[in-house]
């Protein structure tokens, strides 16, 4: 019975293997293939030259088209690209095992020389430095997602009579600026105004002296555009953070480690209990069958049972209850390594997203110092009862009992009180230095607020 799925598992994780193994491969033929595209789009519509977006060569609706494409191509070379130079360092730990996969891929029947694929490597990592070195200071700009309707603000749009692709007016016109990662993390926020004269005499100063600027239409423009890129990549950034450490996780439980746990877990590899509180819990399920049924034979609800036929059920009831706690060891082998997983993708998102977390701090920041001062307020109390107030000690403690259980490790008191005795202690210092050093110097009438309240 087992046999033909210790087969299928066996086969499951050699393609598994080669396929991490080929990794580099697949990543350079990607990024290869990404860059000839953008190669194509070269030679047929820019004579072979660079793609220039501001050429006023095409309408509007094609440069989208266009910009859409380089930005998506490029953007899947870099990725790919560093996706090569990280798998190659990995595969370096075991050189001779990459060097013998290396001679294992065939092409017409002959055996592909360690030299020879070597050059094709290098063929087609020179043509995709090539097209990057072209487009480098296109970086901070293909990031941005643009709608249709922010593309056709920056390229233009034809108009209603169908002729606007053909308007030099609209392909000359010029085009606003682009504003960068840099620009976007490095704009001014809340919390870098402040200054030792009261708030609102600066503001009303700055107010006259803004109104009085003729430039100021164009950057109440470009702030307003700055932010609405600001909001896009923020949440996109916050969904991807969010939904692929889940799907990670979910597909590492289920389809990975989940067939090589169940195949030990029905060979009797795994043990019944991984630690003594799920035994204790075991033997107390146990004793309360036992308890229940001598009670229900006391009220009559049960005729009286022999010793052998106690004993049976009693038997039937400790391999029920062994099965069940075999799952749950099972299910927490899982959710270790699963979560491993998980955890590796969201650093893998943070690492790779330096500048979308830059422009989420400067996004976050706008939003929580833009509030009213009722809300700062309402929001401050809110976090501080919740996590360090007199009641959190019981949620702290349902969190981690929670997690002890998800992961099978054994419920440690002594840990949990350890850890309710100084993590929210660490928290309220956090709250109350923030509260200190950045909220009384930028709001102080929502400190004040706050203290109101809080009374």
């Amino acid at each position: 019975m087992t046999t033909p799925l210790l087969t299928q598992i066996t086969d499951a994780f050699n393609r598994a293997n080669r396929w991490f193994w080929q990794t580099p491969d697949r990543a350079l033929d990607d990024a290869h293939e990404a860059v000839l595209k953008i190669i194509v789009i070269e030679d047929q519509h820019f004579d072979g030259q660079r793609i220039d977006l501001d050429s006023g060569q095409y309408s509007g609706r094609i440069l989208s088209y266009i910009s859409s494409e380089l930005r998506n191509n490029l953007l899947a070379a870099r990725i790919r690209l560093s996706e090569f130079n990280f798998s190659r360092y990995i595969l370096s730990l075991e050189p001779k095992k990459a060097k013998d996969l290396c001679h294992e891929n065939t092409q017409n029947g002959a055996t592909v020389t360690l030299r020879k694929k070597s050059s094709i490597v290098l063929d087609k990592l020179q043509v995709i430095d090539e097209v990057l070195s072209r487009y480098s200071s296109e970086k901070d700009r293909i990031n941005i997602a643009l709608d249709p309707g922010v593309a056709s603000v920056y390229q233009g749009e034809p108009s209603e009579n169908g002729n606007g692709g053909d308007n030099a007016a609209l392909r000359n016109r010029p085009v606003p600026h682009r504003p960068s990662f840099e620009e976007l993390a490095k704009a001014e926020t809340i919390s870098d105004r402040s200054s030792f004269l009261p708030r609102t005499i600066l503001g009303t100063l700055k107010r006259v002296q803004k109104e009085l600027d003729p430039k100021t239409e164009e950057e109440l423009v470009n702030k307003f555009r700055i932010s609405k890129f600001k909001t896009i990549i923020s949440l996109r950034f916050i969904l991807l953070a969010i939904l692929i450490p889940l799907l990670t996780q979910q597909i590492s439980s289920n389809f990975l480690i989940g067939p090589i746990v169940d195949e030990f877990e029905h060979r009797g590899t795994i043990n019944i209990f991984l630690n003594e509180d799920m035994e204790e819990e075991a033997l107390v399920d146990l004793e309360q069958f036992e308890r229940k049924l001598k009670f229900e034979i006391l009220i009559g609800k049960l005729p009286e049972l022999s010793p052998q036929a106690m004993e049976t059920k009693l038997k039937a009831k400790a391999l029920e209850i062994e099965e069940e706690y075999r799952d749950r060891s099972a299910d927490s082998i899982k959710n270790i390594f699963s979560d491993l997983f998980s955890f590796l993708a969201f650093g893998l998102i943070l690492w790779t997203s330096q500048r979308e977390i830059a422009v989420l701090k400067s996004f976050m920041d706008d939003l929580i110092y833009g509030l009213s001062d009722s809300a700062k307020a309402f929001i401050i109390i809110l976090f501080t009862d919740m996590f360090v107030g007199f009641h959190s000690p019981h949620g702290w403690e349902v969190i981690l009992e929670g997690i002890c259980r998800h992961l099978g490790l054994p419920e440690s008191r002594e840990f949990i009180f350890l850890f309710i005795a100084t993590f929210p202690v660490i928290l309220d210092t956090v709250f109350k230095y923030w509260i200190f050093r950045y909220l009384n110097r930028i709001s102080p009438s929502a400190v004040a607020t706050y203290k109101n309240m809080n009374e």
